[in-house]
């Protein structure tokens, strides 16, 4: 714990330093709040357009949620269909790969040409950034059970969904978890994106409409409500994995406890 807030500690003064220069050094410089504002303006702007950026935060976390709960129902069937499937695995493995090669940018546009300015679009392209870290890490989590254990269940009459709820799920509940930690994250900025390309709500369209009037620290509050999304989203998985695998720390703990 005094570890963890040492280093905590060590990045809050980080950060003021770089916002005490940052500070000084736009206005020093004079430069224009249209090209660069201060932190302290942003800080202005934030609050004051704080029922605005929340308003358009809740938008934009609804198309999260969404796209996320798409994503993880996508990757974790396709993690087990290629697992236990192998040839219908080895099939989807090149589209896995080519969810990511393609540019989401390159797909955007088409997606609002097919369903509109709604909120499909924007959730079908955070569905599909998240998508890949799930199925990728489902995958190793289910092939990473022992073979050792797995015969030894079988010699012992186990069917394979007793295999499956006994092993390989509390054995990739971790890699999920990871993938999700991960995917929360991308699925944030694939909504942004999607919102980029066409939208009439959410933090993305906020931000172009602020940069169009030159209202860079608007533009930059919203980045600062994005990144505590951000964060928020990555605390609240963090903290979900300490509660689903708690039993890990207690098995660690019982491992390590010194024999009287």
């Amino acid at each position: 714990m005094g570890k963890r807030i040492s280093e905590l500690a060590g990045s809050a003064v980080l950060l003021a330093l770089v916002l005490v220069l940052w500070e000084v050094g736009v206005r020093v410089a004079g430069v224009p709040p249209y090209i660069l504002p201060p932190p302290t303006r942003i800080l202005i702007t934030f609050f004051a357009d704080l029922p605005l950026l929340l308003s358009h935060a809740a938008a934009t976390m609804a198309e999260v949620g969404l796209g996320l709960a798409l994503g993880v129902v996508a990757g974790v069937g396709v993690a087990l269909a290629g697992f236990y499937l192998p040839p219908v695995g080895r099939a989807l493995y090149p589209f896995i790969v080519a969810s990511q090669v393609v540019p989401v940018f390159a797909i955007a546009p088409l997606l609002v040409l097919w369903f509109g300015y709604g909120i499909w679009p924007k959730v079908i392209v955070a569905a599909l950034i998240a998508f890949f870290p799930i199925a990728v890490n489902v995958m190793d989590g289910l092939r990473a059970v022992g073979g050792d254990l797995v015969d030894l269940l079988r010699s012992l009459g186990a069917r394979e969904r007793q295999v499956f709820l006994l092993v390989r799920l509390p054995a990739s509940l971790p890699f999920l978890l990871s993938g999700l930690k991960v995917g929360a994250t991308l699925a944030l900025a694939g909504a942004i994106i999607g919102e980029w390309i066409g939208g009439r709500r959410g933090l993305g369209y906020l931000m172009i409409q602020a940069n169009a009037l030159l209202r860079v620290d608007r533009v930059f509050a919203a980045i600062l409500a994005l990144t505590s999304l951000g964060v928020g989203l990555f605390s609240g998985v963090a903290l979900a994995e300490r509660w689903l695998l708690r039993w890990r720390a207690r098995a660690g703990a019982a491992y390590t406890r010194p024999r009287r």
